[in-house]
């Protein structure tokens, strides 16, 4: 075969990790879809071929440089028994990218192997003498080298040719230790039940989420204050979330009322209207009539000597002071929501922000004001 038919792929030192690099197909994915040992069912074990489109390349030298050249062939290259340990297998690249990678990410080098049959060739010297003397390799020092020659070849088991070190002879031993690789019908299995397990530790992580409870995916995509109400009740939160659009309303227009009350706004003569109105589902009257609505209100609350002005201490000793006018405001545009889920959620944590670290008082009287949709019973899964 005449030089010209040789395509060298990569020449140069890589350094090792743990005794192992590898070719791979689709680097960005591979270290994912290795779900058994590649050496399975091989009787050579310095280049596991079980895991389709994946070849583990094992080292005498534990951490350090190894000389590695790869070629391609159009045939099947001659033999060169001069190498000490030589194997071969069959390899098919599952992806268009293919590439020789070292361990943990620490190198990537890409090989132009197209989607096709291959037979490889891995043929390697010095594995002991580089183990032995591996502080010196640990310095630069380069011993142990690798060959690896692809050439186009139907699929055939793997076989063992040449066989010299000590180091060779106990990962061969390994590889004929290993267990056939799992058919296609038991990996489809295992991958199964690998993602029902997936899938029940995501519904135990939200469940833990929502205090125990699962929430519904309606409750998930919901727009609003949710991840408020998540934080500070979220039982209350998936109960809601259980009641009829009529009761969630029922339940926003209480919030937002005693949001008011308890900012000493509802008996203001210009809001008290405007809350009557949000009670009977009738279009809210001036200054409440705009869509800028919460502003010009604020305003409003800014230049009237008659509105009280108190604060309230925060929810969380981190944050500040605010008045509590301000933080029941939002509770009416929120009662008027279009979406009664919305409405009841945005309301009662506009409530719970007006009641301060004080909010679990307003929660028992929510429960105790709507005993069969808020109690206990109502939010348990």
């Amino acid at each position: 075969m005449s030089v010209r038919s040789v395509r060298t792929l990569f020449r140069g030192d890589v350094r090792v990790c743990y005794s192992q690099w590898y070719v791979v197909s689709d680097p960005d994915r591979w270290e994912s879809d290795v779900p058994y040992d590649p050496r399975s069912g091989q009787t050579s074990g310095l280049c596991g071929a079980a895991v389709p489109g994946h070849l583990f390349l094992t080292t005498g030298l534990h951490t350090g440089p190894v000389g590695c050249t790869v070629e391609l062939h159009e045939s099947e290259p001659e033999l060169d028994e001069s190498w000490e340990e030589i194997a071969e297998v069959s390899f098919r690249p599952t992806h268009h990218e293919v590439a020789l990678e070292l361990w943990g990410g620490d190198g990537s080098f890409p090989l132009a192997l197209g989607p096709a049959d291959f037979r490889v060739r891995h043929s390697a010297s010095g594995m002991d003498e580089a183990c032995e003397r591996e502080l010196e390799c640990l310095d630069g020092l380069v011993i142990e080298r690798h060959l690896l020659q692809f050439w186009p070849a139907p699929p055939a088991r793997d076989r063992l040719i040449k066989q010299t070190g000590s180091s060779a002879a106990y990962w061969h031993e390994v590889a004929r230790d290993t267990p056939d690789p799992p058919t296609p019908g038991q990996l489809a299995e295992s991958r199964r039940l690998a993602r029902a397990e997936e899938e029940r530790a995501a519904q135990d992580a939200l469940r833990d989420a929502w205090g125990g409870h699962l929430p519904s995916e309606r409750l998930l995509t919901v727009r609003g204050d949710v991840a408020g109400m998540q934080e500070l009740a979220p039982e209350l939160a998936v109960a809601l979330d259980r009641l009829p659009p009529e009761r969630q309303r029922a339940v926003a227009r209480w919030a937002m009322r005693r949001a008011y009350e308890k900012a000493g706004l509802a008996g203001v003569d210009w809001i008290a209207p405007a809350l009557a109105a949000a009670e009977r589902g009738e279009p809210l009257p001036a200054p409440f009539d705009v869509q800028d609505r919460v502003g010009r209100v604020a305003r409003r609350v800014m230049d009237d000597p008659a509105v009280p002005d108190t604060t309230v201490p925060p929810a969380r000793p981190e944050h500040p002071a605010i008045r509590q006018q301000f933080l029941a405001l939002p509770a009416l545009t929120a009662a008027v929501e279009d979406d009664p889920l919305q409405a009841a959620l945005d309301a009662l944590f506009a409530a719970a922000v007006t009641y301060g670290s004080d909010y679990g008082t307003l929660f028992a009287e929510a429960r105790s004001s709507f005993p069969e949709e808020l109690g206990p019973a109502a939010s348990a899964t």
